[in-house]
């Protein structure tokens, strides 16, 4: 079904100047500080990446998106922080700005997802303020020039609910008929103790680096893990496993008691590639 739209969204920065520079060439000399030039480049189906301030987390997320032959099309799942707009919010239409420069859009895809799942919603609320999905556009377009992106915002749902949504994103792909990549934004514990944060982050990397999304939202309800973007792991593992996806890697494990000195309460962060 084609949709029609009144308006075009143009979506300015949100956290330009507090989770990364907000001059282009501070922006490009940050990322260039994380980036390793000489790794191999893989064709990978999905990335989860980390979504704090760069000095925390941005040597992680460019490890691991650094590892993709990036296409031409990127859906990227952020949890929502916020509260605003839809339970699980697609934009549609419009470009994003960040200091790097704008990015456009892949209206013909987003409006594929959007007809294949009732459960996501076209709008704009859930995604003008949120940063999990912004953090990670000028990392990418430092290492691809031209693209063009679906960004999807989820709130918490249940294992069914994040199936439905995986297995209509690979469907859309599929029917798109061009390779995506689909990065699923999220940190692990936060605000517990370096060694309490390993041990539950451990338990759900471990679901991941499995493929087991059904084991990774039944992991992070039992052992009480705050781990941010459950939502769009489990989306993005389900989507991949329908597109072939058959191994993970663990890039990095970090958290932010290495930067801070303080161990007592930190916050995690994982990069992981699907193959």
């Amino acid at each position: 079904m084609k949709r029609y739209y009144a308006k075009h969204c143009f979506r300015n920065p949100a956290v330009a100047g507090q989770f990364y520079p907000a001059s282009k060439k501070q922006l490009v000399c940050e990322i260039e500080k994380y980036i390793n030039k000489k790794t191999s480049k893989e064709k990978i189906l999905g990335i989860v990446s980390p979504h704090a301030g760069y000095i925390y987390s941005g040597e992680t997320a460019a490890l691991a998106l650094s590892k993709a032959e990036l296409p031409d099309n990127i859906i990227i799942l952020g949890p929502n922080h916020t509260g605003a707009g839809a339970k699980f919010s697609i934009m549609a239409h419009g470009m994003w700005n960040t200091p790097m420069g704008n990015v456009n859009i892949n209206g013909e895809l987003a409006e594929i997802i959007l007809d294949k799942t009732c459960l996501v919603k076209e709008g704009e609320e859930a995604q003008i303020y949120e940063h999990s999905i912004e953090v990670q556009l000028p990392i990418i377009q430092y290492l691809k020039s031209n693209f063009r992106f679906v960004p999807i915002v989820v709130s918490y749902g249940d294992i069914k609910q994040y199936q439905e949504i995986g297995s209509a994103i690979a469907s859309a792909i599929e029917d798109f008929e061009e390779e995506a990549l689909i990065i699923a934004s999220s940190d692990m514990t936060h605000y517990e103790s370096s060694e309490t944060a390993k041990t539950k982050d451990d338990l759900a990397i471990e679901s991941i680096l499995a493929l087991d999304e059904a084991g990774l939202f039944n992991r992070v309800q039992k052992y009480n893990i705050s781990m941010c973007g459950c939502g769009p792991v489990c989306i993005m593992l389900a989507a991949c496993k329908k597109l072939g996806a058959k191994y993970a890697k663990l890039v990095k494990y970090t958290n932010s008691g290495e930067v801070t000195g303080d161990f007592a309460q930190v916050v995690g962060y994982a990069g992981i590639t699907i193959k």
